[in-house]
């Protein structure tokens, strides 16, 4: 199955994965609906609007597959194809007009992803990734960074729904990579960070309380592109895996140990 090409697959994604963000955008200037679903987990009419239109056109296009989405229950039939998608990653930003947000849409076979799209309408990028056959950033071939000591590395992490909850446990690792590195960042939406990684723009990232429609799309184009993406341990990432690592591959091993030391550490 390596060679195979997922080429109709791959423009359908790309195309609803676009006409999702000109969605968003249209919707940005708007007066929005913000519902909580959670102390910190909010939902708009936008991710509703835009689920709602990637959803039609998948089940239009491949009605024997399944589909993962975040805002919607799904029923999976056990199909071998089933799409996973975040039709507004960084909904936060988005509800503040904050430029940082994306649509994500991945086909997975047997639940290892084989498409990947990661739309970033702001800034008019989309990220394209198909197994065996790389990753692109709009046309152009992307490769991860070649930085190989955190000293030099700029790296990129979010905080989890129960951050309120946990807040020492979280800053921990911060504070761990922090006094390590060159700098790091957090913008608020995963997808991105991830993209970001496989295009070489940041060397690592981790995150803990990650779902499979904020990695399913950005892990194939990381592993794409050359980089790495395991859980915390170094075992290979599953999409169900809620604490993710991804890197360049050269700054693998060294982030692994500054989370196995921030772990013990009080």
């Amino acid at each position: 199955m390596h060679g195979m090409s997922y080429r109709k697959e791959t423009e359908v994604a790309i195309l609803i994965a676009k006409e999702a963000g000109q969605l968003l955008i249209e919707r940005l200037s708007q007066k929005r609906t913000i519902k909580h679903k959670a102390t910190l987990s909010i939902v708009t009419d936008a991710d509703h609007a835009s689920e709602a239109h990637i959803i039609q056109t998948l089940r239009r296009e491949f009605p024997d597959h399944d589909i993962m989405s975040e805002e919607t229950a799904t029923q999976l039939t056990g199909a071998p194809y089933c799409w996973i998608i975040d039709p507004l990653d960084g909904t936060t930003n988005y509800a503040h007009n904050y430029p940082s947000f994306c649509v994500s849409i991945a086909l997975a076979e047997q639940m290892q992803p084989v498409v990947g799209v990661v739309y970033h309408p702001m800034m008019h990028e989309l990220f394209v990734a198909e197994r065996g056959r790389g990753a692109r950033l709009n046309d152009a071939p992307i490769r991860v960074s070649s930085i190989s000591t955190l000293d030099d590395a700029l790296l990129a992490t979010g905080f989890p729904y129960d951050r309120r909850e946990r807040p020492d446990y979280y800053l921990k690792f911060y504070r761990e990579f922090m006094i390590r590195t060159q700098g790091l960042r957090r913008a608020g939406a995963a997808a991105i960070d991830l993209a970001y990684v496989a295009c070489g723009r940041y060397d690592g990232f981790w995150e803990f309380g990650l779902s499979p429609w904020d990695v399913a799309a950005a892990m194939l184009l990381i592993t794409e592109a050359g980089g790495t993406v395991t859980d915390f341990n170094g075992n290979p990432a599953r999409l169900d895996d809620q604490r993710i690592l991804a890197t360049n591959g050269h700054l693998h091993q060294p982030m692994i140990e500054v989370i196995k030391n921030a772990e013990t550490h009080d």
